[in-house]
């Protein structure tokens, strides 16, 4: 049985990127949020685009107004008014200044910006009363923030409120992004029913495969569902061939235990899967499976490339499905997905726990409840009631897992824990 460090090892060494040429598609502006940059983004604009006042004021020449002050002001004539958006028509001369509002172009000849707070204001004249401390005091210079042709943005960066208004302002309408990754889901089990069906004695609710396609969705990922599968090896075989031959990801839940109807491991192995992982020491978790396979899939333009298919056949109880899927299959997706070395994760924080914390040992233990932050300090606070994987009811509002080491058995309230981040 693999350490929980090393299954993550292995998991992340398996899940490589999407090709940088092949998997990528060029889509509108707006069609690109939450996508990821395949390529390098540039502009043929400097920003900002030419130099203009960061202020409401008066554009001057610095040589007119540098020794002024309340006691000795610096008359100036005003020449024009230069409103945002306009071109300005005049050069400023010695002696002349212009008015000129947040945003708008400086004119030819003024190279300093006083704001309007040290000026008085008479007919078309104005009075400087304050001398600007330097000279380009309050102006933006062309180029300051981004000059034309350099790197704007990198691959693997996932375009959010931010990056999309860096490519408006960059006129990039057109974005190069990776193609979405491919999962696909099913769930095994005879007792199974899905939540529209009548639930007669001994069936259970199938919540693990709603519960995953709304987390992937919700990532971005483009989910396949396949539905509730039979323990049966024909079906089973069936489903698992046309979920590989499809996805770049496949997620099973059940049937990767030891019993007499767990089949999933065998038809892997049949397939032609390589498994690397059969069991984890975790709690909730133990049960997991990871195959890969190696397959040629036809591209666009017709010919055929080499693609990883990552087989994750997790446990069927609802928690330890999560739980597994938090703690190794959403990292292996973000790398899949193009996402920098940077965003993979899983991300932990140091947080204080509440309560009092214990666990058996010899497993890495996951207790799941909320996480948030009080006065800048991280904190936890378990979820109540029974910590059990089959206990699906207080996984709600689950923020974060406080993780206990295998040598910890015991954590006393008030100290601090490691706890994984999960998305909510």
């Amino acid at each position: 049985m693999l350490s929980v460090k090393e299954a993550e090892s292995i998991v992340l060494n398996l899940a490589q990127p999407l090709d940088s040429q092949q998997d990528v598609e060029t889509v509108d502006l707006l069609a690109a949020s939450g996508r990821i940059l395949a390529a390098t983004v540039t502009s043929y604009l400097d920003f900002p685009y030419w130099d203009n006042s960061a202020m409401d004021g008066y554009a001057v020449r610095f040589a007119d107004v540098e020794n002024c002050s309340t006691e000795k002001t610096v008359a100036l004539d005003i020449v024009e008014e230069i409103p945002a958006g306009y071109q300005p028509q005049y050069t400023v001369q010695p002696g002349q200044a212009a008015r000129i509002f947040t945003g708008a172009v400086m004119p030819v000849g003024a190279d300093t910006v006083v704001m309007q707070e040290e000026t008085r204001r008479e007919g078309d004249r104005i009075f400087i009363l304050v001398s600007p401390e330097k000279p380009q005091a309050f102006v933006r210079h062309k180029g300051a923030f981004y000059q034309a042709g350099t790197p704007l943005l990198n691959p693997g960066t996932i375009i959010n409120a931010s990056e999309m208004a860096v490519l408006a302002t960059a006129q990039c309408i057109q974005v190069p992004v990776y193609r979405r990754v491919r999962v696909a889901i099913f769930s095994t089990g005879d007792e199974l029913v899905s939540p529209d069906q009548p639930l007669s004695p001994g069936k259970l609710v199938d919540s693990n495969q709603y519960a995953l396609t709304v987390l992937l969705t919700q990532m971005g990922f483009e989910v396949i569902r396949l539905g509730i599968i039979l323990d049966n090896q024909y079906e089973l075989t069936k489903a698992i061939t046309q979920a590989i031959s499809t996805a770049d990801v496949v997620l099973s839940t059940g049937g990767v235990s030891v019993g007499e109807y767990d089949y999933v491991e065998k038809i892997l192995a049949d397939l032609g899967g390589e498994i690397h992982i059969r069991a984890v020491a975790i709690k909730p978790g133990k049960p997991l499976t990871v195959a890969q396979f190696k397959r040629d899939v036809k591209t666009s333009d017709s010919s055929m490339m080499s693609s990883d298919c990552l087989y994750f056949g997790l446990p069927g109880n609802p928690v330890s499905a999560l739980v597994c899927c938090w703690r190794f299959v959403v990292p292996a997706l973000r790398k899949i997905s193009g996402l920098g070395s940077d965003a993979w994760g899983p991300e932990f924080v140091r947080a204080r726990c509440n309560v009092e914390l214990r666990s058996h040992g010899q497993r890495e233990t996951y207790v799941w409840g909320k996480l948030y932050l009080v006065a800048g300090v991280w904190e936890f606070e378990p979820a109540k009631g029974s910590q059990n994987s089959a206990n699906l009811i207080n996984l709600a509002n689950t923020t974060g897992l406080a993780v206990l080491p295998p040598t910890e058995t015991w954590i006393l309230a008030g100290e601090f824990v490691e706890v994984l981040k999960v998305s909510h």
